[in-house]
C-alpha cells in the first residue's frame, strides 16, 4: 500500500487534497497530517513515505527546514500560493509545483507524473531535464503586472510596479510606497493575492506583512544571528524579515 506525508497547514487544504487522493480509487495511507517544522522532522525521523505532498509557508516557519534537518528519499508534490519558490522545490525532490489553487485536473497531472517516474524507472538526468523543462516553461508563461489602478476621491491614477519600493499589509488593507515617498491603496485584500501579480525575482515576501523590491534595497542589517532587516532607499524605518524567511533572503539578494 502507497503510504503519502501530507505537509499543510490549512484544513480546507488538506480535506481538498484527501479529496482528490480518493478519487483516483488507488490503494492508499495517510501516514501523518503535517502543519509545522518541528512535526515535520519528527514524522520523516521516523517513517519513509512513497510521496510527500507539500505547502512551502507552514505555521512556524518554511518547509524547506524540514528537508534541510532530514534526508528525503522519495518525491515531492508542492503545492503553494508563491511563485518564487520553484527553484528550491526543484532542489528539494521536487516533481510539480502546483500553484493554488488548483483544480482537480491539475492535480491527477501532477500524480500522473509522479506514477511515471515511480514506474518508469527514469534515471537522475531524465528527472532533472523534465523537471528543468516544465519550470522554465511555467516561468515563460507567467505574467506580472506592469502597473496598478489606484483608486482615490480625485479620480483614477496608475501606480507603476517599478516605482514601488516595498508593499506592507495593515488590518487588511494593502499599501504599496512609492520611490517619491508616496503611499497608495491597493485593490488586493492580501499579500499572498498580490503577490501572483509580482515577478519573484524582483519582490520578495519578507514576513507576514511586508514585501520588498530588490531594486530599491540600500543595505541589509543584522539584528540577531537569524534575522536580517532591510533599508529601503528614500525610507528611514527598518524592515525586518522574519526568522524562516532569513535565508531565502539571502539567496534571493545573492540570484
Amino acid at each position: 500500500m502507497m503510504q503519502i506525508l501530507i505537509i499543510e497547514d490549512e484544513i480546507p487544504a488538506r480535506n481538498k487534497l484527501k479529496r482528490f487522493l480518493e478519487e483516483l480509487n488507488i490503494q492508499y495511507k495517510v501516514i501523518a497530517e503535517v502543519d509545522t517544522v518541528t512535526k515535520g522532522i519528527l514524522i520523516l525521523k521516523n517513517s519513509s513515505p512513497d510521496l510527500i505532498i507539500a505547502d512551502i509557508e507552514l505555521l512556524d516557519g518554511n518547509v524547506f527546514e524540514i528537508f534541510a534537518s532530514v534526508t528525503i528519499n522519495c518525491p515531492i508534490i508542492f503545492t503553494t500560493a508563491y511563485d518564487r519558490f520553484w527553484m528550491n522545490a526543484f532542489e528539494n525532490n521536487g516533481i510539480d509545483y502546483l500553484m493554488k489553487p488548483f483544480s482537480k485536473e491539475r492535480f491527477q497531472k501532477a500524480w500522473s507524473k509522479y506514477l511515471l517516474l515511480r514506474t518508469a524507472k527514469a534515471d537522475q538526468s531524465d528527472v532533472i531535464a523534465s523537471l528543468t523543462k516544465f519550470i522554465t516553461s511555467r516561468l515563460a508563461e507567467s505574467t506580472y503586472k506592469k502597473r496598478f489602478t489606484i483608486h482615490t476621491s480625485k479620480g483614477i491614477h496608475f501606480l507603476e510596479t517599478e516605482s514601488i519600493v516595498y508593499i506592507e499589509a495593515t488590518e487588511g488593507v494593502v499599501f504599496a510606497f512609492d520611490k517619491t515617498g508616496k503611499k497608495h491603496i491597493l485593490n488586493f485584500q492580501t499579500l499572498k493575492e498580490l503577490e501572483l501579480h509580482l515577478n519573484p525575482s524582483e519582490f520578495f515576501r519578507l514576513n507576514r506583512s511586508q514585501v520588498i523590491c530588490r531594486q530599491y534595497i540600500e543595505k541589509l542589517d543584522r539584528v540577531s544571528k537569524n534575522t536580517l532587516a532591510v533599508k529601503m532607499k528614500g525610507y528611514q524605518e527598518l524592515l525586518v524579515a522574519s526568522q524562516s524567511n532569513t535565508p531565502q533572503l539571502r539567496e534571493w539578494i545573492d540570484q
